[in-house]
């Protein structure tokens, strides 16, 4: 069926006769996939012959995916055709699990090109610009599957990938490059390198006017991009929001507004349920929940409802100023890295922004458990601001004022600039020391 490129653009209701069909076009694949009809928890599955239906069906979790991987290996039973038509490999790192083997026909693969340009796009990325992409190519799907997406904006796109900073400091120079795409903990790895090997070039130097990141928690922080603007003149944009099992980027704010623009209502279907009692909850603004994906457009490993652990609030369905017709929405937190403090959910985005509020510190942080719970306070690693020194009294202040903010009891360790150290990478902001 015809693509929809300006989809991004017209209300979920404008988009129900093309939703439908793609439905109808999807449930013909699903027929072929063994997973639904033989392997899944609940299956067999009967595929319902319209949309609306969908909210009957079982849910699809990330141990259903990775134990039936485990049991049909390379791609799992939810491979629903031929290897043949298999023209991508990518995996998920396997920090939280058994590493996962993501299957994409060029169908596929196109189709998370368009929706990640759509994002990109949004988030300011166009012809004029030239941006380097500084994320990991190798096998993880943050790497050649968010460079495609960057190229389908008309940007050019420098290759660069993870690691060699200096190198991709003398780049910046010397190709004129304005645009960077990374994480959001990665400039401050960029500045680090800066001190030590050109302490001749302030970060502003470089002539970065634009980032667009994503990966990470605490981007929508305003004191965290006030902080990058002041240290590089850029303009940060939550560009890069996905999941890596469904589509790897399908979400990204406007330069209009903060919230995130849900850019695959075409080719995907999302619903919102309470995570303690699976309950579907309205799609409407104002709404929290897990958000929970169904593939309406997918060759390989097609999934049905799909419980991703992202906790979302759902912020607008009206029009955007920006013109687009793409519901908005913010994320809170994931249901694996929400710890419950005397009864009070804590979130890494919420200690972020906490964090970023304080000027005495740079905005590093870790939240390092090393017990199971329960937990009667928050234990957290900050990073002083350089020059910052720690005495018993700012550490006291401090852990009253982010406990005020979070509402719990904070046991505060104040560390040295410098001291959790940098990476190229995703930055691990909740470590449980015990599983290891």
């Amino acid at each position: 069926m015809p693509d929809l490129p300006k989809a991004e653009f017209a209300l979920p209701s404008e988009l129900e006769a093309v939703r439908n069909e793609r439905w109808r076009l999807q449930r013909e694949r699903l027929a072929h996939s063994r997973f639904y009809q033989a392997h899944h928890p609940s299956a067999p599955i009967t595929i319902p012959e319209t949309i609306a239906g969908l909210c009957e069906l079982p849910f699809t979790d990330k141990a259903d995916l990775r134990q039936n991987q485990a049991a049909y290996p390379p791609f799992g039973s939810y491979l629903a055709m031929d290897k043949r038509q298999v023209t991508r490999l990518h995996r998920t790192s396997g920090t939280t699990g058994q590493a996962m083997n993501l299957a994409l026909s060029a169908h596929d693969a196109r189709l998370q090109a368009e929706v990640a340009g759509r994002a990109q796009s949004a988030a300011g990325l166009g012809p004029d610009d030239i941006v380097v992409h500084c994320l990991n190519y190798q096998l993880w799907m943050g790497g050649l599957t968010d460079h495609l997406g960057l190229e389908a904006t008309g940007a050019l796109v420098v290759p660069f990938g993870a690691g060699g900073t200096e190198l991709l400091i003398r780049t910046i120079q010397e190709v004129g490059i304005n645009a960077i795409s990374c994480t959001p903990s990665y400039p401050a790895r960029l500045a680090e390198v800066l001190r030590e090997h050109f302490p001749h070039i302030a970060p502003r130097d470089l002539g970065l006017k634009k980032a667009f990141m994503g990966g990470e928690p605490g981007l929508d922080d305003p004191e965290f991009r006030s902080r990058l603007f002041e240290t590089w003149g850029m303009q940060a944009m939550n560009s890069n929001y996905g999941v890596s099992d469904f589509l790897c980027n399908f979400a990204g704010q406007c330069t209009e507004q903060n919230d995130l623009h849900f850019m695959a209502m075409d080719v995907a279907h999302a619903e919102l349920i309470a995570p303690d009692t699976d309950t579907v909850l309205p799609w409407e603004a104002g709404t929290e929940g897990e958000l929970v994906l169904t593939h309406l457009d997918r060759e390989c490993q097609p999934l049905i409802r799909f419980r991703t652990g992202d906790l979302i609030r759902l912020t607008a369905t009206e029009r955007c100023v920006c013109g687009r017709g793409a519901p908005r929405f913010q994320v809170i937190g994931r249901t694996d890295e929400m710890v419950v403090i005397r009864g009070v959910n804590a979130f890494p985005s919420a200690v972020a922004a906490a964090v970023n509020a304080e000027p005495a510190l740079n905005g590093e942080y870790r939240i390092r458990l090393t017990h199971r719970p329960p937990y009667d306070r928050l234990p957290l690693e900050v990073e002083l601001a350089n020059g910052e020194q720690a005495s018993t009294e700012l550490t006291r202040a401090i852990a009253n004022r982010l406990g005020a903010t979070l509402r719990l009891t904070i046991d505060l360790s104040l560390l040295p600039h410098g001291a959790l150290g940098r990476t190229e990478g995703k930055t691990r902001r909740l470590i449980r020391d015990y599983e290891q």
